[in-house]
């Protein structure tokens, strides 16, 4: 057997690694969990093993090393660089000592690193299960303040991570870290407050090469959810040398880069008001779109590249820049509910067919109609994502946002998750979870109860001539048209989403567009012509909920109305 390379994961994230492998011409194996995997027909050869079992992953290795000239294991997007250290280690292949890569997989175990090497990061404890109403308490011992993050100690994508405000969400919260938690522990640590950064590196005999600096962003309290990155960064450079000396010296602290070492590393760092801080700093390459999408657009740099021929023990390559351009990942999102369709993508294969198509390189979508989705609280519940690239970063910025926005998801009118999410008590506060789509100020909202309610099948003497949105009245469709709210409507509100209202009045109109003879909204009023005036409630939706609350308001009226 030539040269043979086996990669942990075979999911979307790991397909960059799978192709680049085979691309060098190494036998490439890849190991999942799951046989439903997506990129598990890209590798050569698949094998289902539990990424966790890492007695399996050495026993199955070790038998994979007796057959072939060289072999190499790494990972890149999964937390289980543990068990690649493991293998590693036990069949003397090139690598990071487990306990080191123990140190960067333990979110307990790295931040009692970072404090023994004195590097600034927060205040923390440990909690579990049976210590959850006594370890409590040590927040005031050990001067952890409100806010505070909790999260579990052994998970990724932000899973079970939220800020606390107060002690009476600290045991709710606890609960939730604990349930996505391996080992049943949680860290509660003193908040972090600043804009984020993502960095990437590549160890090799003890020599850390960095790779390049995103901005990450980070919405909707108080979750952590990363509705984006972009890179390069534009912070100043005086801050950014600032960031990656704390993100190398966290790397040593870990003991990632002893010599001999090698493997990869990936850094969140926060630039608070006393300087850089280390969030988290993990030992594989990142996930997110990062490592095998964003580097090669932005900057040339091949990081995935680069760490598989380190994990072949070869020198790495493809870590020189070769352009300079700004690349923008962009997340789509969905209020709770079921996925009843999905338009403005031209070809899920071919992508994004849209204002801005030129600069748009990838488009993935996460659902299908028929799939349950809620509003994120972790980073793997969001709809899909947009990458675009462009000389100049206001250009790859706007592809990126207006590719994503042009996805619309309607929702099935059937799911009471989506009327409980729309018609319970209303959110009037920024950070209130899940927020309003558009946040009213207080004469808006009184504007909002004047306004009258939705009036069906009643004749009128006039109604619009077309659909243009205008100040008097918006169409929908022949039948529809919607009372005027021009406090809303002349605002510069924007949505989750960043679209503006008359955006989401456009949404409203393509998905409600046409009126089929059965449409209970169609019918004709006696000896007059059929109007529906879209009122309050219709309104309310919309500001709950955007285009899809305004849309399952709608057709909610269709399958029955009052």
């Amino acid at each position: 057997m030539k040269e043979t390379i086996i990669i942990l994961g075979a999911g979307v994230m790991q397909g960059p690694a799978i192709n680049i492998a085979k691309e060098l011409g190494f036998f490439t194996i890849a190991l999942d969990g799951s046989r439903a995997a997506p990129c598990t027909g890209l590798a050569d050869q698949f094998e289902q093993i539990d990424l966790k079992d890492k007695e399996g992953i050495e026993a199955f290795a070790r038998s994979i090393q007796r057959k072939t000239s060289r072999l190499g294991i790494m990972t890149a997007g999964t937390d289980f660089s543990a068990s690649v250290a493991w293998t590693a280690e036990k069949l003397g292949l090139p690598g990071i000592p487990y306990e080191a890569a123990l140190n960067a997989s333990d979110k307990s175990r790295m931040r009692e690193c970072f404090k023994k090497a004195a590097l600034p990061s927060p205040e923390f404890f440990t909690v579990t299960q049976e210590e959850i109403h006594t370890e409590t308490q040590k927040h005031k011992e050990l001067n952890i303040s409100y806010p505070a993050v909790i999260k579990p100690v052994d998970n990724m994508g932000s899973r079970g991570c939220r800020r606390i405000d107060n002690a009476e969400e600290l045991e709710e919260a606890i609960k939730t870290a604990l349930s996505f938690s391996r080992s049943g522990r949680a860290i509660i640590e003193n908040y972090m407050d600043g804009p984020e950064f993502s960095v990437d590196a590549i160890v090799y005999h003890g020599e850390i090469t960095i790779c390049g600096l995103a901005d990450r962003h980070i919405f909707f309290p108080p979750y952590f959810i990363e509705m984006g990155h972009t890179m390069p960064t534009v912070i100043a450079k005086e801050k950014q040398d600032a960031m990656l000396e704390t993100f190398r010296a966290g790397i040593h602290a870990l003991g990632l880069s002893g010599s001999g070492n090698i493997g990869a590393a990936k850094g969140d760092i926060k630039l608070t008001a006393k300087g850089p801080m280390i969030g988290e700093i993990a030992a594989r390459l990142s996930g997110g779109y990062m490592s095998g999408w964003t580097y090669p657009y932005s900057s040339g740099a091949l990081p995935i590249k680069a760490a598989i021929l380190a994990a072949m023990g070869k020198e790495p390559e493809g870590l020189i820049p070769l352009k300079k351009r700004t690349c923008a990942e962009r997340a789509f999102i969905s209020i709770p509910g079921t996925v009843k369709q999905i338009i403005g993508v031209k070809d899920q294969q071919l992508g994004f067919s849209g204002e801005g198509a030129e600069n748009v390189n990838n488009f993935f979508m996460r659902i299908k109609e028929g799939d349950k989705v809620a509003f994120p609280e972790n980073n793997v519940t969001k709809c899909g994502n947009i990458i675009a690239s462009a000389p100049d970063r206001e250009t790859a910025v706007k592809a990126a946002e207006t590719a994503a926005r042009s996805i619309l998801i309607r929702l099935d009118p059937s799911d009471n998750e989506t009327a409980e999410f729309l018609y319970k008590e209303p959110h009037t506060k920024a950070h209130a979870f899940p927020p309003d789509a558009f946040l009213l100020t207080s004469e808006m909202q009184n504007a909002l109860i004047k306004l009258p309610e939705t009036i069906i099948n009643k004749a009128e003497n006039t109604k619009p001539a077309n659909n243009n949105f205008a100040p008097s009245c918006f169409c929908v469709n022949s039948s529809l048209s919607i009372t005027p709210f021009p406090a809303l409507e002349s605002s510069n509100l924007t949505d989750y989403m960043g679209r503006t209202v008359k955006e989401a009045l456009e949404a409203v109109r393509i998905l409600c567009a046409s009126v089929a003879p059965c449409d209970p909204l169609s019918k004709p009023s006696e000896n007059a012509e059929n109007v529906v005036r879209l009122g309050r409630s219709f309104w309310a939706a919309l500001i709950r909920g955007s285009y899809q609350g305004a849309v399952y308001y709608i057709d909610n009226l269709r399958r029955k109305p009052p």
